[in-house]
């Protein structure tokens, strides 16, 4: 099922209006790659840099890749080396004016407000 016209601008529009949900998209990206998920974790920062500063964007930002390229590392089959995703993640980061650290608890945590149904739906997504 691919995404539709309507659900990608409802999720840029999300992201133009709400810091916090571009953050959790962030957060919800580097713990699907943290968990094993790593299909998830490059689909949902392809979302991530879609809704913010695009491809063009961010190849302007880290200023060694081409947006092509940038778009096949995010893509489901992608495979960016680690030295590439490491790159995006600092300059995301850097970009949407945060630091994501790495905390070790006993239980996962239940992702926060419409980022929980957006991550499941993309889960069942036909993508993955």
């Amino acid at each position: 099922m691919a995404l539709t016209r309507e659900f990608i601008n409802t999720i840029k529009e999300k992201a133009d209006n709400d810091p916090g949900f571009r953050v959790s998209m962030l957060r919800s990206a580097v713990a699907a790659f943290i968990n094993g998920e790593a299909a998830l974790g490059r689909l949902t920062l392809r979302d991530y840099v879609n809704a913010t500063i695009g491809f063009e964007g961010l190849a302007k930002g880290l200023g060694e890749f081409k947006p092509q390229s940038l778009m096949r590392m995010l893509s489901k089959d992608g495979n960016p080396r680690s030295e590439n995703l490491s790159a995006i993640l600092a300059y995301l980061q850097k970009h949407e004016g945060v630091s994501l650290d790495v905390v070790s608890v006993d239980k996962p945590r239940e992702l926060e407000n419409a980022w929980t149904c957006l991550s499941d739906w993309l889960r069942w997504d036909s993508r993955l």
